[in-house]
């Protein structure tokens, strides 16, 4: 995991099309953190799972979005309309990537050295979003959204939109972050640097 120092910063857009919050930007107050330099790969999920013996919503369920290249374009076509709208009729691969890439495939999109921070992957976070139903915030969007928004939604780090805890797709992802440890206001000593 790396330490992403605490501090202010810019939160949103100020881009007139923005959703779900995104904008207006807004000052927020970070406190330090510490967050994995890679979203969860599905190799790192199937290492959790078989050792903690998880039951992921596949296996609840019978099948998973994951595997919508198994499912009848029909049934696709209905259960997608109904869960989030109009998806682009074909990936284009224009990146080189059908679907998701590998984490590594594009260098480092900050300068904290954090990878795919936008547009492979819609991230999961903790933080509730407002709606009438308990819905958290997914931020950053993924492989099917577009940088104008034509197909979806604009692919952007500030991006955000909400969805229901038992929601599943193969452009859903998230990365693991937690509290430093450091109390508001504590210095670190040079030593713990």
């Amino acid at each position: 995991m790396l330490n992403i120092p605490g501090g202010k910063m810019l939160m949103g857009s100020g881009a007139a099309d923005g959703k779900g919050g995104e904008s207006p930007g807004k000052e927020v107050k970070v406190q330090p953190l510490r967050i994995d330099k890679y979203p969860v790969t599905n190799a790192d999920f199937r290492e959790f799972v078989r050792a903690q013996k998880y039951k992921s919503e596949a296996e609840t369920f019978g099948w998973s979005f994951v595997f919508q290249d198994f499912v009848s374009d029909d049934l696709k076509s209905k259960v997608t309309q109904r869960i989030e709208g109009s998806f682009p009729g074909r990936d284009t691969a224009e990146d080189g990537y059908h679907g998701i890439s590998p984490v590594t495939a594009f260098p480092a999109q900050n300068s904290y050295g954090l990878y795919d921070m936008m547009g492979n992957t819609w991230e999961w976070t903790s933080t509730p979003f407002p709606a009438a139903g308990k819905m958290y915030v997914l931020r950053g969007a993924s492989w099917i959204d577009t940088a104008d928004g034509s197909a979806n939604h604009n692919a952007r780090v500030t991006t955000r939109m909400g969805n229901t805890p038992d929601s599943a797709s193969d452009n859903l992802g998230f990365r693991c972050a937690a509290d430093n440890g450091q109390k508001p206001g504590k210095k670190k000593d040079k030593a713990e640097l």
